[in-house]
């Protein structure tokens, strides 16, 4: 190991390594496994537990072919986690989740947030998509989501 550092705020630490065979380095990220599961209630009526990779997922499949570095998609990713962790109920529906993303993303790249908006809002036509665009452009991202809101 050559580095150690805590990081996403202590939540979990950054290592970097070297390969004893290959002399190649890389990065392991750990973090503390939470042993109060967060429940996600679907809009099906079902429950499964909490998965951060399916947000990733679905923000790399709005991001496809954007300018979106992987870093940014990460701290999306850990900023929704984060916001979910400290609610106060343990099961969350996934209305909560998807609007999340999507405050996350509209500020990140708005045209991966339109793309991500017109799969999870189930746009009916091209009307709606067209409103939602409109509407970005009216109304420009101008305040950084990942700023917490002291008072």
């Amino acid at each position: 190991m050559i580095d150690s550092r805590p990081v996403e705020g202590g939540e979990s630490i950054r290592r970097r390594r070297i390969c004893e065979h290959c002399s190649r380095r890389f990065t392991t990220y750990e973090r503390i496994e939470d042993t109060i599961r967060l429940t996600v209630a679907k809009k099906d009526g079902t429950r499964v537990p909490f998965d951060r990779k399916l947000i990733l997922e679905g923000v790399q499949k709005a991001c496809y072919k954007r300018p979106v570095p992987a870093e940014a998609i990460v701290k999306l990713a850990d900023a929704v986690e984060e916001e979910v962790a400290r609610l106060p109920s343990r099961e969350v529906p996934s209305s909560v989740i998807g609007e999340l993303v999507m405050k996350y993303l509209r500020a990140t790249d708005p045209i991966a947030y339109v793309r991500f908006a017109s799969v999870y809002r189930q746009f009916k036509d091209i009307g709606e998509l067209m409103s939602e665009a409109q509407n970005i452009m009216d109304n420009p991202p101008n305040k950084d989501p990942y700023q917490n809101n002291l008072f």
